[in-house]
């Protein structure tokens, strides 16, 4: 199973994508996921390199 939790707050916003679903759709849905979580991770590092003064971004890899 995946799961999506975001986390709302005054002027945030947490977002944690994790696991996996398995077998269903021969891994589609699991693709499709990725693919959303990572194009909207490079829409907004794009957007802090065009804006550094008004954008940071911080990605780390654990």
């Amino acid at each position: 199973m995946i799961r999506i939790t975001a986390r709302l707050s005054d002027g945030g916003t947490r977002l944690s994508v994790e696991g996996h679903e398995g077998h269903l759709e021969d891994g589609r849905v699991c693709a499709a996921i990725s693919a959303i979580t990572q194009t909207a991770l490079l829409g907004l590092e794009q957007v802090a390199h065009q804006h550094p003064d008004l954008v940071s971004i911080d990605i780390q890899e654990e």
